[in-house]
Order: C-alpha cells, then sequence, then structure tokens
C-alpha cells in the first residue's frame, strides 16, 4: 500500500491532511523521514506519525524438527500440532510453510511473512526439497531413470516434475523433489511396489535443517538463511523481494 493511502485510513483523515503532515516531516519509515506519499510499504514496515506508532511487526522464520505422529496443522481435536510445539505467545502471528505428512520427519518452516512462504511453496516457483528415505525393498537402478522422466498420476492427471533419486545402500536414498503433490514420494515407490518405511526431509532449498535440534525443537533462522533459501533457486527473486520490502538485509 501507498504510504499516503496507509495514513488516511489508519488516521482517517484527508488527503490534504496527509500531504501536509508529510511536508512537515512529521512521518518516518523505517526510521527515516519520508515526505513522498508514493512510498510503497508492506506489513513489517516501521511506520510513525510523530510519536504515535502506526504500524510495528516484526518478522519471523523459523525452522523445526517435525517429529514423527505430529500434524502439520494449526490445530487438531486429536492429535499435537506443529503449532503445539511453538512458544504460545509466537502461535497466533505464524503459518507454515509447506507441510509434512503425519509420520515424516524433519524440516518445516514457519513463518509470519506470507510472501516469503508463497515463494518458497508455490509450484512455479520450483523450490526443491531432499529426502532421506529408507524402503522395504531394495532400491534398483531402475528406480533412478523413472523418477527422473516423472511420473503419471491418473488420479490428478498430470506428470511429476523430473526428481533426482541418488541410492545410498540397497535400502535407502536421497531424493530431491520440486514440488509437492499429496503422499508423493510414497506414491512414485509404490509404482515399484516398494514401501516407504522412513522418510525425512533434509532440506529445503539450500536451508539444511540444524543436526543440533533434536524433534520437537525450532530455531529462528539467520538473514543469511532467510535469503538463501529463496536465492538459491531464483537470484532475482530476493532482489526483488528485497526491493519491496519483503524481507531485509
Amino acid at each position: 500500500m501507498r504510504l499516503d493511502r496507509f495514513i488516511a485510513n489508519h488516521k482517517r483523515v484527508s488527503a490534504f491532511q496527509v500531504r501536509l503532515l508529510l511536508a512537515q516531516r512529521q512521518v518516518r519509515v523505517n526510521g527515516e523521514v519520508v515526505c513522498d506519499g508514493s512510498r510503497g510499504l508492506t506489513e513489517f514496515c516501521h511506520v510513525q506519525l510523530g510519536a504515535e506508532i502506526l504500524q510495528e511487526r516484526t518478522p519471523i522464520y523459523l525452522m523445526l524438527h517435525k517429529p514423527k505422529g505430529c500434524v502439520s496443522a494449526a490445530r487438531d481435536a486429536q492429535h499435537l500440532t506443529l503449532l503445539d510445539l511453538i512458544d504460545p505467545a509466537l502461535r497466533p502471528q505464524l503459518h507454515l510453510a509447506g507441510r509434512l505428512d503425519f509420520n515424516t520427519t524433519g524440516l518445516v518452516l514457519l513463518t509470519n511473512d506470507g510472501r516469503w512462504s508463497r515463494a518458497l511453496t508455490e509450484p512455479q516457483h520450483k523450490t526443491p526439497k531432499t529426502y532421506w528415505l529408507q524402503t522395504q525393498d531394495v532400491i534398483t537402478e531402475d528406480y533412478v531413470a523413472s523418477f527422473a522422466q516423472g511420473m503419471f498420476f491418473a488420479y490428478e492427471n498430470l506428470w511429476t516434475q523430473p526428481a533426482t533419486l541418488r541410492i545410498l545402500t540397497p535400502y535407502t536414498a536421497e531424493l530431491t523433489l520440486y514440488e509437492g503433490r499429496y503422499h508423493q514420494v510414497k506414491r512414485m515407490f509404490g509404482r515399484f511396489n516398494n514401501e516407504v518405511l522412513q522418510l525425512h526431509r533434509l532440506a529445503i532449498g539450500a536451508l539444511k535443517l540444524d543436526n543440533t535440534l533434536a524433534p520437537g525443537e525450532y530455531r529462528a533462522l539467520t538473514p543469511a538463511e532467510t535469503h538463501g533459501i529463496l536465492a538459491v533457486r531464483d537470484g532475482s527473486l530476493i532482489d526483488r523481494l528485497l526491493l519491496s520490502g519483503c524481507v531485509q538485509r
């Protein structure tokens, strides 16, 4: 939203009164005096009119080590949810930037920044997600080629994006996907009648799960991690978000 419109809506004053306040250097955005009413604002800009704070909201970016048997939801009547693991003071602000199945473990991100989470989760952005997995039967090289060319899912009437499968041992592998279809990993291995026994997300983009976090623990992302997870996929995206004020250096 434009700064002048924000002030007019917030204070219920006329456009002329807003221009007067700006000309009198009464308005500060992120600590700097702003006289241009066309200045764009984001939900995290600090806006002050004289001594009155009109907007003050801090962006939050968290990584959490999801334990098994925990629901990727804000609330659930029967099961522990990911938000139940977060400080109650933070919970009302946060949403999940992507989900994991009930029994899947590993890296989950939470934030109050909608633009940042959409940049990670919208399918067209193709943010890579890397998993470690263990199967019931042996994984062969046939799997590698099949995953690389994509698979047709009749239920959705679509082909999956090419995925990278790296065999680690006869029963374990590392898999990188660029999308997140419903039970996708289990369904892809199901083409070979091979059950996935364990699935653990290691990384999203360049951001790897902190191995010092026990299941159920979380920590704040550093500024470098917050930016880097976007930049690894699209070098221009982080620049656009910085310019718009969506994230800060």
